[in-house]
């Protein structure tokens, strides 16, 4: 599945509406069991998004605006989810727009685009996850040289940070992105779920041997699927697996 956040006009800032419809969207990725990866991406050439429509926010007399239970763009509290997400980030990806990026799986950048949580300069904070997860991707002094400053840094100081997994030609960005997801989609989709909540549930465990010992329901799910069956199978045989996804 493909999503293109589509309000160029406000460099695809979102308000609570749009908010309430990515939220939508992902359920409805979330429960299809014939959608196995999803990317994000951005409408134009200027921006992934700005974040936040401050200018929205501003109108209504500086309330919060309220997101909805799954977070910021329906994705930064998504906690269960374990199909993978690509971000395909077309431009700028600042505030609540890195904050998206930094909860997708894999963030795929073209060279023109520009990550920063500058939410301090105008008193605020990177509370839709991002303060947590950058640290996490990139370790706590890099992070904090980023988010104390709100300074912006490039696609490839990106790359060269550790958040960004390639930085292509601007125009080739969505053919790259649908190219790692067909890498993934050659693997069996049950065994990238269990791959990817593995992972990130033992990131919260206290060792790597709680984390190895701990047990995960997408890793029962995968052993018992008929998928665990068919890749050895195919293997074997020396052909192709017919993944089922279940």
């Amino acid at each position: 599945m493909v999503v293109t956040i589509n309000r160029p006009d406000v460099m695809n800032a979102l308000h609570p509406m749009a908010n309430a419809e990515l939220a939508g969207i992902f359920d409805d990725f979330q429960a299809d069991p014939n959608l196995w990866v999803a990317i994000i991406t951005g409408a134009g050439d200027r921006a992934f998004s700005a974040g936040n429509d401050l200018k929205f926010q501003a109108e209504a007399d500086g309330k919060r605006p309220a997101h909805p239970t799954t977070g910021f763009a329906g994705l930064t509290a998504r906690w269960d989810l374990n199909k993978p997400l690509i971000a395909a980030v077309n431009g700028v990806a600042m505030g609540g727009g890195f904050e998206i990026a930094l909860a997708c799986d894999l963030i795929i950048a073209s060279d023109n685009a520009r990550f920063a949580l500058p939410e301090p300069k105008v008193g605020l904070a990177a509370l839709a996850g991002g303060v947590h997860r950058l640290p996490r991707h990139i370790g706590i002094k890099r992070a904090m040289g980023m988010m104390l400053t709100g300074r912006t840094v490039s696609a490839e100081e990106g790359y060269d940070l550790g958040f960004v997994n390639e930085v292509v030609p601007h125009d080739d960005l969505l053919s790259s992105a649908k190219r790692w997801a067909e890498q993934i989609l050659a693997c069996s989709p049950m065994s990238i779920r269990a791959t990817k909540e593995a992972a990130y549930q033992g990131l919260d465990k206290p060792g790597v041997r709680a984390a190895y010992e701990h047990r995960y329901d997408a890793v029962r799910a995968m052993i018992d699927s008929e998928d665990f069956v068919e890749g050895p199978k195919a293997f074997a045989e020396k052909r192709s697996p017919q993944w089922q996804g279940r």
